[in-house]
């Protein structure tokens, strides 16, 4: 379970949101929107603990009843999807999926989570195939295996699918939405499309923390 409790973020003495409190439940994709400026990426870099030096915080993050504000990024376990796929396209996709998983995994098991999860995305002949081969939707679902082969216990979404052709758009929705209940994970994703909101989904809006 993630939970934000009476954040309020600033920068210059102005407020950008002020006492938000939610909470996301495993295999819940709770929805954020709101317009450019409204604190959706501040609100973001705060959660990874990646906040700049000109902003200032109050408030609480809990992850499954561990509280991480005292957590360095690397041990928050809180993974973020971002609208570019971000590969390294001089690695070929099965290395760009190795380099996600934990130092933990051992390296006989390393290429078979990897070939496990490119079989289970349509992937299964893709290991040694160049990224910049790949379509924008193959990129995206290669995106998405290395953010969950790093085993976060909350996953972010910063408009994964605003740059998808609308029907590749809806058909990788489905499946990023199908992937992540599966593996009750809960997730945050801001968005400006409504269309991005699971169907019985929350949606909060941002400027109501204004």
């Amino acid at each position: 379970m993630l939970h934000v409790e009476d954040l309020t973020l600033s920068r210059a003495g102005s407020v950008l949101l002020h006492r938000v409190n939610f909470t996301v439940q495993p295999g819940e994709i709770l929805t954020l929107m709101g317009p450019s400026g409204s604190g959706k990426s501040t609100l973001f870099a705060w959660m990874v603990g990646a906040l700049g030096a000109d902003f200032r915080a109050s408030g609480e993050l809990w992850l499954n009843g561990c509280r991480c504000g005292p957590l360095p990024t690397e041990k928050r376990r809180i993974g973020i999807l971002f609208q570019d796929a971000l590969l390294f396209d001089h690695l070929s996709v099965g290395d760009n999926l190795r380099l996600a998983l934990p130092a933990s995994v051992v390296r006989r098991e390393r290429q078979n989570q990897v070939m496990q999860a490119l079989a289970h995305a349509g992937l299964a002949e893709f290991y040694d195939r160049d990224p910049a081969t790949l379509s924008g939707g193959q990129r995206a679902r290669v995106a998405l295996l290395r953010a969950l082969l790093a085993q976060p216990q909350a996953l972010l979404l910063d408009e994964p699918f605003s740059r998808l052709d609308p029907q590749l758009r809806s058909s990788f929705r489905q499946w990023v939405f199908n992937e992540l209940q599966r593996r009750q994970i809960p997730v945050v994703q801001v968005t400006h499309d409504a269309d991005d909101v699971p169907s019985g989904g929350r949606c909060l809006q941002l400027e109501n923390w204004r």
